[in-house]
């Protein structure tokens, strides 16, 4: 059997283990470690397995990972973000649909700390949701919106899934973070412009909330809220300038969390022990899928499969454009079934070589990908976040419900990912201060 065979067999056997639910990372070691053994032998194999992960982990730009989860962790344990839904409540409930626009820009300020989308998602399920609904909003909308908001914590920087896709694309991270700025706030506007126009047309979908507030509760609200700003500001510009890198951003990040805390009063041992608990687990699962995925990039290049499939994607069409919208389709259709971090690890030795042959900005690019990683989050059959949701929620909302909800919002994405692709300067006209 030549190796050719051997990598596409494999890479349909992990396919099919992934589903039958066995875990990804576990799934692609498996099939990594029987390929390598077939193509070269099974001393080679073993020798790979074990210096692959150790290298991989030992890695200092991958630290940024875990700190950024760290800063993350602390500031929703100590409850920096407690409030942040009654904030933006108190100053955006004018408006059509004022509580759906006031969950998504909570999620959007959220995310500059979470950088997960599925706690961004979970964290405002539990808040957002019911509220909606005592106020009689349409349970696909109050539902919707919040799985949707949850999207965009990959997005607004910073975010896993960007560290993780400038790592295995060899590009500067803080150039990814900062390109991705502009298109996480775009995003965020035109889900809001949905929610208004859609209530505008139909105002039965979210009644309007009489309330007025005192300018002593809109000075609470500020006081609420300003850490979160204070942790994004002390991120994203100091990579900006040049201060300090991605990596170590995220220490900073999460000695600014700590320390923000700590200033509020807010500090405790419980709250250090749920972190770092919490960092722990969320690190180790993120690494174990990252790690079988690595193996299998290692059997893809001992194959072949990479460059076969490059020159078959390229004989379809060469040029940036064909080969932006033939990975959109791809990543559109797998985000149906596989979760993003899979999908990034699984695909990346396949695209990044094809979009480096047709000359494609890589941090453009990295935009692209986190952007369509996220859409594949609320994309039936398997949306993460609106099983996320579904949990928070349990009998409150059905399934079909919260689906039906995020279509609208999925139709304005595919609006947002045009417009990321066609006017490109969305992306980099920041990126460009840097240089």
């Amino acid at each position: 059997m030549d190796k050719l065979t051997i990598g596409l067999l494999a890479l349909g056997g992990g396919l099919a283990l992934i589903a039958l639910r066995i875990q990804i990372g576990v799934a692609l070691g498996i099939v990594s470690f029987f390929g390598i053994a077939a193509i070269l032998n099974m001393r080679a194999a073993w020798g790979i397995v074990t210096a692959v992960p150790f290298n991989f982990v030992g890695d200092w730009n991958l630290t940024a990972i875990p700190m950024f989860l760290l800063m993350g962790y602390v500031a929703s344990a100590a409850g920096l973000s407690r409030g942040l839904f009654r904030a933006m409540r108190i100053f955006l409930s004018w408006l059509p649909g004022g509580l759906a626009v006031a969950s998504i820009f909570a999620c959007a300020l959220l995310s500059t700390a979470s950088g997960s989308s599925v706690a961004t998602a979970s964290a405002f399920a539990r808040i957002a949701t019911p509220e909606m609904l005592r106020h009689r909003y349409e349970p696909g909308l109050a539902s919707g919106v919040v799985a949707v908001g949850g999207t965009l914590g990959n997005l607004i920087p910073p975010g896993i899934l960007t560290v993780i896709y400038g790592y295995i694309a060899e590009v500067s991270i803080a150039k990814l973070f900062v390109a991705c700025f502009i298109p996480g706030i775009l995003t965020a506007f035109m889900f809001s412009a949905c929610i208004i126009i859609r209530v505008k047309l139909n105002p039965s979908l979210a009644p309007p909330v009489e309330e007025t507030f005192s300018r002593e509760e809109r000075l609470q609200a500020v006081k609420d809220i300003w850490p979160l700003p204070v942790l994004m500001v002390g991120v994203l510009v100091g990579i900006f300038f040049g201060i300090f890198t991605p990596t170590e951003a995220g220490a900073v990040g999460a000695f600014l969390a700590f320390g923000l805390a700590a200033a509020r009063r807010l500090l405790t041992w419980e709250v250090i022990r749920v972190s770092v608990f919490q960092t722990l687990t969320g690190t180790a699962s993120i690494f174990m899928v990252v790690i079988g995925t690595v193996l299998l990039a290692r059997l893809m290049a001992l194959s072949g499969v990479p460059a076969y499939l490059s020159e078959q994607l390229l004989s379809l069409g060469s040029s940036q454009l064909a080969v932006v919208l033939m990975v959109a389709a791809l990543y559109l259709f797998l985000g149906c079934f596989l979760d993003a971090i899979g999908i990034l690890l699984l695909t990346a030795p396949i695209v990044l070589p094809v979009a480096r042959e047709a000359g494609v900005d890589l941090i453009w690019f990295g935009v692209l990908i986190v952007k369509l990683l996220e859409m594949g989050l609320i994309t039936p059959p398997v949306g993460l976040n609106v099983y996320v949701i579904k949990a928070a929620l349990g009998s409150m909302v059905s399934l079909t419900t919260i689906f039906r909800g995020v279509m609208w919002f999925l139709a304005v994405d595919m609006i947002t990912l045009t417009l990321l692709i066609l006017f490109p300067w969305l992306s980099l006209v920041l990126v460009r201060f840097m240089d």
